[in-house]
């Protein structure tokens, strides 16, 4: 036992080093986590030796995944899934599954293999995306609203398909197709009625009671969790769509954010023994065979799913850029494609093989799609020229919701990037009696400010077709809050190139922007956090010389 808690020490050492240098290389954690695994297993170091251990806690850690993305698909959010992102979504699935599977049979695989891993390269990680969409501030964007729309008809598609294909388990090669739709459809339905009279009947009563002790609320929720995974697998279906219903029975409850909320560091951090124990699985001879095909799947996954999405959201009226922003969210696969593909393993369907194959392709995947995440201005910049196939001629849907904010005054400023600052710069200024105009990608957030009676339009700030149909001629100052110092840049050589000969404020958020904006035309910088303390310092001095000349 002493030997095995040393190695758990070592392992949780070596995973918070590697998940140091994978934070300084700005790659998702679990990068780092899988490579420990390889390094720390027989393959090399030969460090992990307790895998019944490991192997228990990452399957507690898978149930926590899906049971975590169970409870925020509530029924409200997926009644509340855009056309345009439901569209996208099933689209992007579709030909994602129809060419992978036809380049796995190309490549020799067997029909089943095929079709696991073509459905593993449809999936991309929830958690990455929208965390590095919240770091570029893009999430409320156009693109990112559409994006985290189809990455939620991406997650329901995964439970889906795990319980479909977990409905295969107990069937023969002679079972028709009949008996196995029955058979799912029974148990499918069977479960939904005692899921719903739970939800209806019991659980408004229970949860209330559990509720009064946070401590509970917390066990309770892994407790149900765990059971319903049990049960799932016990009933022919498999843990992880168990652990999934079990949440998502719990998500129309009014407790599901605290529960959420304290189940995601433990869900971090019991997924890291998932990726450690299958790093140290991985048989490299093997892996060193597939390479050409890890390979061609992963230019695939690279390339062929952002066209898929550029493709499908260009016929449907967007423009190329917001088509190119959203496709790059589904240039990877995700952590729940191993799942998906470690659950077949386990239900006797795909061998070890698959897996090493999804692993390397994640690896590959996961690491460029970030870097062409977080660089995807200077990329679109670089690419544009050759993307106008995947853009009307009039792209309707998006010249739409321009126009349906559009204003025909000529405002004296211009404010690009209505979020917290820009948002109440802009409110400031109209109270001042000037007459604003506010511009913004975020539809919500266009929606409210009209409601509060300001100027405003929806668009995208660095289209310079865009530009050029705004009523800026008579603008004498424009100021850009917009969140991405590219972003700046881009704004500026716009305006330029459609003649604008106003003044232009930039706000800045460090002072690395300030030195930069420096050495541009700018004729205001706009520094927050300097701006702030000043007026605070001289707040103060005023009062204390106030309060000194009363006494």
């Amino acid at each position: 036992m002493e030997n095995v808690y040393r190695e758990f020490a070592l392992l949780l050492l070596a995973s918070a080093g590697a998940g140091f240098l994978a934070l300084r290389m700005r790659q998702p954690l679990l990068i780092a986590y899988i490579a420990v695994g390889i390094i720390a297993g027989p393959a090399m170091l030969g460090w992990v030796t307790a895998h019944d251990q490991i192997d228990l806690l990452a399957q507690i850690g898978v149930t926590v995944l899906l049971f975590v993305v169970g409870l925020k698909l509530d029924l409200h959010s997926v009644r509340h899934i855009g056309p345009v992102a439901l569209a996208t979504g099933l689209g992007q699935l579709t030909f994602t599954i129809l060419i992978g599977f036809a380049l796995l049979l190309a490549f020799g695989k067997d029909m089943l293999t095929a079709l696991y891993v073509a459905v593993a390269l449809t999936f991309s990680s929830t958690i990455i995306i929208v965390k590095l969409l919240s770091d570029k501030k893009e999430l409320d964007s156009l693109h990112g609203r559409i994006a985290v729309g189809f990455l939620i008809v991406q997650d329901i598609a995964v439970v889906l398909a795990m319980m479909v294909m977990s409905a295969l388990r107990s069937t023969t090669g002679s079972a028709a197709p009949g008996e196995i739709i029955l058979s799912l459809a029974t148990r499918l339905g069977g479960a939904g009625i005692i899921l719903f009279l739970v939800m209806r009947y019991v659980f408004p009563w229970l949860m209330e009671r559990i509720a009064r002790s946070s401590e509970l609320l917390l066990i309770f929720a892994i407790a149900w969790g765990v059971a319903l995974a049990a049960l799932g697998e016990w009933s022919g279906f498999s843990k992880e769509a168990g652990a999934f219903l079990a949440g998502f029975s719990l998500a129309s409850t009014g407790y599901r954010e605290v529960i959420g909320s304290r189940l995601s560091s433990m869900r971090d951090f019991l997924l890291l023994f998932f990726f450690v124990e299958l790093g140290s699985k991985l048989n490299l001879s093997t892996l060193g065979d597939q390479t050409v095909t890890a390979i061609v799947l992963s230019l695939f996954v690279l390339i062929g799913n952002p066209l898929i999405v550029m493709a499908i959201m260009g016929f449907m009226g967007y423009r190329r850029r917001t088509g190119f922003l959203a496709g790059l969210t589904v240039a990877q696969i995700s952590e729940f494609s191993i799942v998906f593909v470690a659950m077949g393993i386990t239900l006797g369907h795909v061998g070890e093989a698959a897996l090493g194959l999804t692993t390397l392709i994640g690896l590959i995947t996961i690491t460029l799609s970030t870097y062409m995440i977080l660089y995807s201005e200077p990329l679109y910049q670089r690419m544009k020229g050759f993307l106008g196939i995947f853009e009307r001629y009039k792209p309707f849907r998006e010249m739409a919701m321009e126009q349906e904010h559009q204003d025909t005054s000529l405002p004296e400023i211009v404010v690009f990037g209505l979020g917290r600052y820009g948002g109440r710069l802009a409110r400031k200024l109209n109270d001042a009696g000037l007459d604003v105009l506010g511009v913004d990608f975020d539809p919500e957030v266009i929606v409210s400010l009209e409601r509060e009676g300001l100027h405003v339009h929806f668009g995208d700030s660095e289209d310079i077709n865009f530009l050029e149909t705004l009523p800026i001629d008579a603008a004498k100052w424009i100021v850009t809050t917009l969140p991405q110092p590219d972003s700046h840049q881009i704004l500026m050589s716009g305006l330029k190139h459609i003649g604008y000969e106003g003044r232009i404020a930039v706000l800045a958020r460090d002072e690395n922007q300030v030195a930069v904006l420096e050495t541009t035309e700018t004729d205001k910088i706009l520094y927050p956090f300097n701006d702030a303390a000043d007026f605070a310092a001289k707040e103060l001095a005023d009062l204390l010389r106030t309060a000194d000349n009363a006494a």
